[in-house]
């Protein structure tokens, strides 16, 4: 029985023996403190330090306590993704960027979905930016373009980088991409293709990305000479049943649109459906042409022409600005700001019929 104990209290002795931050100090030769700027990646350190203490730290299998450190910082390990976007797919994307950025390092994703056109919805961003005590926050279109929120986020001592289809604010927080260059482009493709009725399937109001994608789309028409009518341009909220509405609301016109550009793949999905419903083919009868590239895009049929965004990317770049702001100014600052979105074309394009 003795014995057993004797066990047990040994077995307990072993678990209990972690490395402390005290044995990792000791044995590099420096303070607590040294080994705490270590850790938390501060840059007063000189190299030679700073690799004798991680070398040491490796040895030990040191690994310090969040909790710990989190207290020390006054901050969690937590980057926040904050929206209000309608499209699933979108947020999905961002997630998946963040992820890769955060692969391999300490930092968790906490994804905190709002309503843009609640009165509450600053006083909201405020109670749960001071309650998780964030890292960072990555801010998606359209709560992206309120500078109010920018602001809070300084206020607070956030760290944040704001995603975009046109510059919205300095390079450190910033990511964006040339919405509207895509879109001149894609149109200007329709063109070429010899297309007179194209219509346009526009994103909801209040949203930079709409109103930067109808732009590109006037732009192209006016550079050909094409004069619509104003019925030719729908509305929709980035949404496969807006587009679906949208899309018979045109075709119901007289003369019909010969193509359609719709502002995102979603929408452009519903095009194509209602097509169908009404027995016309895509792009024998009626060309279509999406934005953003999801998944969606190649897996329906006819696979869709799309202006590629770049979104992965862009997310994960804009959280190694967020972590690298903290442990690597230069890296951070090397990131690009300014992504350039690209049309792929696929099978839901054709001259016109005759």
């Amino acid at each position: 029985m003795a014995l057993a104990e004797q066990g047990k209290a040994s077995s307990t002795a072993k678990r209990a023996a972690k490395p402390t931050i005290n044995d990792v100090a000791r044995l590099a030769g420096v303070s607590k403190k040294t080994v705490s700027r270590v850790i938390n990646r501060s840059t007063l350190l000189n190299s030679e330090t700073r690799e004798r203490v991680e070398r040491v730290i490796a040895e030990l299998g040191y690994v310090p306590n969040p909790q710990a450190r989190a207290l020390a910082l006054r901050r969690n390990f937590l980057i926040g993704l904050i929206h209000d976007n309608p499209n699933a797919q979108t947020v999905l994307n961002v997630q998946q960027g963040i992820l890769e950025a955060l692969q391999g390092t300490e930092f968790e994703l906490v994804v905190r979905p709002v309503d843009r056109r609640s009165p509450l919805m600053l006083e909201d961003v405020r109670a749960f930016l001071s309650r998780q005590r964030l890292f960072g926050v990555l801010l998606l279109p359209p709560i992206s373009e309120n500078d109010v929120l920018a602001d809070l986020c300084d206020e607070l001592g956030c760290r944040y980088v704001r995603m975009g289809s046109a510059e919205l604010d300095d390079p450190e927080h910033l990511v964006a991409s040339n919405d509207r260059e895509a879109v001149r482009e894609a149109t200007t493709y329709l063109v070429d293709q010899g297309h007179r009725l194209i219509a346009l399937i526009e994103g909801p109001r209040g949203f930079r990305s709409a109103a930067e994608r109808r732009a590109g789309f006037e732009q192209a028409i006016e550079a050909a000479g094409i004069e619509l009518p104003r019925n030719f341009i729908a509305e929709g909220n980035y949404t496969f049943e807006s587009g679906i509405e949208a899309a018979n609301r045109l075709l119901d016109l007289g003369p019909p649109p010969t193509a359609i550009f719709a502002s995102n793949d979603e929408m452009a999905a519903g095009v194509v459906h209602a097509a169908n419903q009404r027995g016309l083919s895509v792009p024998e009868n009626l060309s279509v042409i999406g934005f953003d590239d999801t998944a969606i895009a190649a897996h329906i049929w006819p696979p869709l022409t799309t202006v590629r965004w770049p979104i992965i990317p862009m997310a994960r770049s804009a959280a190694l600005k967020l972590v690298g702001n903290a442990s690597d100014r230069a890296r951070a600052a090397a990131e690009p700001s300014f992504f350039l979105s690209s049309l792929v074309r696929r099978a839901s394009v054709a001259p016109p019929r005759p």
